[in-house]
């Protein structure tokens, strides 16, 4: 019989619906029943594309001796991470002080007030390679639980020691005086320190992309011509889309690297990944044209629409690593199987792609771009570059087709409101750059579909399934949402997505905002009382919720002339300026919006009716072109200050470019308005 979670609408939670063991969802009933009951609380947290997750799943909770244990001892209570970050990060915290690492799937032992007493991450079913058992931890601590309550007494009043020292959040009091630019030349050293000149990235395996410190480093080469800051997120972007991280048939990328060189991917695709590297890739792409970057940003964004993209408009959250119980089975190949699929394009291909009988993943083969010169490999085959770029984009197409035809890796289906947020911004800049209809179709679809779904009355959700949307948004969710519907005002000059930004900004700072410190919780004042109220502020995988409701308060403060939007994003940047310079790869994405906040905006007006021929030839000039610290208004008869008294010279559309309340001349030709840009990059310069 199916257990409660079959009532959920999680993707992971349903995976788990069918176990033996007596799963129930967090909720006040779950927690009232371990108290009823004097019973411990097992937590197991994950995701539905979480490898190790499934192995743990496939040993222990579908195995029914190991789940009648659970039911007699514990109650079981599984969480989506993905859904339920507040209860991620608090559990993590714990799980990080008393092991030292953490990860998922996370196993956590609480008491029946919510508080951990002990914590880890994957166990075997057997006793392993010095790891002890699942079934030998649960025994030891429910005995514990029952046996040795002043041990388990002592463990939980030093972990609410520890979550009552980090609510006084690190870094410079109130007041401090605020971060220049030495915060980011610091920063920019410190990355370059730790780059990895051989295989690009920074140094170290597992490797992660670090798209938002690489994103940092663009703008830092933006602002002071530093070529050494832009080669670093040029070669690394590069190395990881010649990689076998990326997916050479189907684009996206993986989550990460196991190796130091790209080579061989945990498979699963997460969408933040997507949509972080692709507007990365936008941004390097409009600071040198590179062709091959361009075409990674189409493949990786044409993936999310073609295989992410849910009927209502929104976008899914990740494909699994694994397919037929393996992990990557789906994505790799034999030299026989691209012989039989590619006839006498075979072994241009298996060139290209570096394919060996021997094979470089288990006796297959993970595609990647080898190491050769293109020039030689297409002279040996009588191709010029365009040729040969003809053939590989030929087999794409073929093996892409054959592929479809396997068992696909697991979809979750449920949109996340941040996540979304994340992917909107990046087919907006990209319609922008690019100069793309459908990308900007699918931006102002999507966008369109996110705030009839997930925002009611101010109010954000975090995630829908089918059109449906539930659970109380968090600090992430409302600022992404925020921060895409500047993107999407960017994008079309519609006033309706600013008045959306602003409410939501309005929400942030009614919801969120902790009047002792001047920062934001994680989880709204109305939210669920645990036990402690979450404030993750470093930029990990995805941007945190400050950094976002930062650049969120900086970019409104710009486009409407409000000095509170403007002190609240200072106040965010000033606390945490500190641990940014201590930590700068924890705070990438904040790095970005304290370069805005030091060296200002860079404003462009472009006063004209939006649907004139002219008038696009002006914004296309400003999409193709990387301006750190832009902020772009336009329209006719706005009462924004960026473009109130700004009009048409003599009925021509006209560019206002400005910077530090000080505004060049208006300009009409295209190429004016370019070269004021670039000027004004570099009047920006340290």
């Amino acid at each position: 019989m199916p257990n409660r979670l079959a009532h959920e609408t999680s993707p992971y939670l349903l995976q788990h619906a069918d176990n033996p063991v007596d799963w129930w969802p967090w909720s006040p009933e779950a927690l009232e029943r371990a108290r009823v009951e004097n019973k411990p609380i097992l937590l197991s947290i994950g995701y539905a594309a979480c490898h190790w997750c499934h192995v743990m799943a496939h040993e222990s909770f579908e195995d029914a001796a190991t789940a009648a244990f659970m039911n007699e001892r514990f109650i079981n209570i599984k969480v989506d991470r993905e859904e339920r970050p507040d209860l991620d990060a608090i559990y993590m915290q714990a799980v990080q002080a008393m092991t030292g690492h953490g990860g998922w799937p996370m196993t956590v032992f609480l008491t029946p007030d919510g508080v951990p007493f002990y914590g880890g991450t994957y166990y075997p079913k057997e006793d392993r390679q010095g790891m002890p058992s699942f079934t030998r931890i649960m025994r030891s601590l429910s005995d514990a639980y029952r046996e040795r309550p002043s041990d388990i007494a002592r463990t939980i009043a030093s972990v609410r020691e520890m979550y009552a020292d980090s609510r006084a959040m690190p870094g410079a009091p109130r007041g401090a005086e605020s971060p220049s630019r030495a915060l980011l030349d610091g920063a920019y050293l410190a990355l370059a320190e730790r780059y990895d000149e051989r295989f690009g990235g920074f140094e170290g395996a597992p490797k992660f992309p670090q798209a938002m410190s690489l994103d940092f480093l663009v703008t830092y080469w933006g602002r002071t011509g530093t070529e050494q800051a832009l080669a670093i997120a040029t070669n690394s972007f590069l190395a990881m889309a010649r990689g076998g991280i990326y997916d050479q048939v189907g684009g996206g990328f993986a989550r990460y690297s196991v190796d130091d060189r790209w080579l061989v991917p945990h498979f699963e695709k997460m969408l933040y990944d997507n949509a972080l590297l692709a507007r990365l890739g936008v941004h390097l792409w409009q600071a040198g044209a590179h062709p091959e970057i361009r075409r990674i940003v189409e493949e990786t964004l044409d993936w999310a629409a073609r295989e992410m993209r849910a009927p209502e408009g929104g976008f899914y959250s990740s494909l699994d690593a694994d397919s037929e119980g393996h992990e990557g089975k789906f994505y790799v190949w034999s030299a026989d199987d691209l012989d039989a699929a590619l006839g006498d394009d075979a072994s241009l291909v298996r060139e290209y792609w570096g394919v060996t009988a021997d094979g470089n993943f288990e006796g297959k083969n993970i595609l990647f771009v080898a190491d050769v010169d293109r020039r030689v490999l297409a002279a040996r085959y009588g191709l010029d570059d365009g040729a040969l770029d003809e053939r590989i984009a030929g087999a794409k197409r073929r093996l892409y087709h054959l592929r479809s035809a396997r068992v696909w890796p697991g979809l979750d289906d449920k949109v996340l409101a941040s996540w979304n947020g994340l992917i909107v911004r990046a087919f907006a800049d990209a319609a922008r750059a690019f100069d793309d209809a459908r990308y900007r179709a699918i931006a102002v679809q999507s966008a369109t579909a996110l705030w009839n779904t997930m925002v009611r009355d101010g109010r954000v959700f975090r995630s829908s399934k089918s059109g449906r949307a539930r659970i109380a948004g968090y600090l992430e969710d409302y600022a992404s949402l925020g921060v895409a519907a500047l993107a999407i005002y960017e994008l079309t000059f519609d006033e309706t997505w600013i008045d959306r930004a602003s409410a939501l900004a309005e929400s942030i700072d009614t919801w969120f905002r902790d009047d002792d410190t001047g920062l934001y919780f994680d989880t709204s004042s109305d939210q669920e009382t645990l036990i402690t109220r979450p404030r993750e502020v470093t930029d990990n995988a995805t941007p945190a919720g400050s950094s976002l409701a930062a650049e969120l308060f900086a970019r409104l403060a710009e486009l409407t002339g409000d000095d509170a939007l403007h002190r609240r994003a200072a106040g965010i940047v000033d606390r945490l300026a500190a641990a940014a310079a201590r930590y700068p790869m924890a705070f990438g994405y904040l790095l970005t919006v304290a370069d805005m906040l030091i060296n200002g905006a860079i404003e462009v007006a472009v006063a004209g009716a939006p649907e004139s021929a002219a008038f696009g030839e002006l914004t296309r000039v400003v999409g193709a072109r990387f301006v750190p610290g832009l902020v772009l208004a336009g329209g006719q008869g706005s009462s924004l200050p960026l473009l109130a008294g700004r009009a048409p010279t003599a009925g021509v559309p006209a560019a206002f470019v400005c910077r530090n309340y000080a505004c060049e001349l208006p300009v009409t030709d295209p190429t004016a308005l370019d070269d004021q840009l670039a000027a004004a990059a570099r009047v920006s310069r340290s």
